[in-house]
């Protein structure tokens, strides 16, 4: 367990809705790691008969994950722990790590980010078509599949973060859906 600050790395969903208020929010890169749809959704965004997909940071030597470094206000450490857990850790497909991180405005920092368990059942792996219509017809109990998806993709973009596997899968959604580009 780290010490004061805390800090969490956001790369999905945690960019938009991190569930607790952040004391400062500092564009963040995440080395090692690669932000991809390689994770079966049972219970946020699918079912167990009709799965969806979720971001995880899935290990890849030579890459990286452009995202966002959350810090917990002092005295809201263990409140914001166990919400997080409760939320991310649902299934045990993620695994906690404290990892460094570097900040775009030069520090370097240890943060809290929920890794992909390669060797969980909810690990997948598969191409982008296969993602576009598994997102584009799911639902789970925090909603559509699709709303994970416009939600990130347009935090992404607000911040400036290229994503192209991102952009594509999104724009291959609101095709299968028949919904109008943004």
């Amino acid at each position: 367990m780290q010490t004061s600050p805390i800090w969490v790395f956001g790369y999905g969903s945690l960019l938009w809705n991190p569930g607790f208020t952040p004391a400062e929010a500092v564009a963040a890169q995440l080395a090692g790691y690669q932000r991809c749809f390689c994770m079966l959704s049972i219970h946020h965004r699918g079912t167990e008969d009709d799965p969806g997909l979720v971001l995880a940071l899935d290990p890849m030597a030579q890459s990286h994950c452009d995202g966002m470094a959350l810090r917990v206000a002092q005295g809201e450490t263990a409140g914001v722990l166990a919400m997080l857990r409760e939320r991310e850790l649902v299934s045990s497909a993620y695994v906690e790590r404290w990892l460094p991180l570097r900040l775009a405005d030069g520090r370097e920092v240890t943060a809290l980010a929920y890794v992909v368990d390669t060797a969980h059942r909810q690990y997948c792996r598969f191409d982008r078509e296969t993602q576009a219509r598994m997102i584009a017809r799911a639902r789970g109990g925090r909603g559509p599949n699709t709303e994970y998806l416009y939600n990130t993709a347009a935090h992404l973009r607000a911040m400036g973060i290229q994503d192209p596997e991102m952009a594509w899968i999104a724009a291959r959604v609101r095709v299968l859906t028949g919904t109008a580009p943004e």
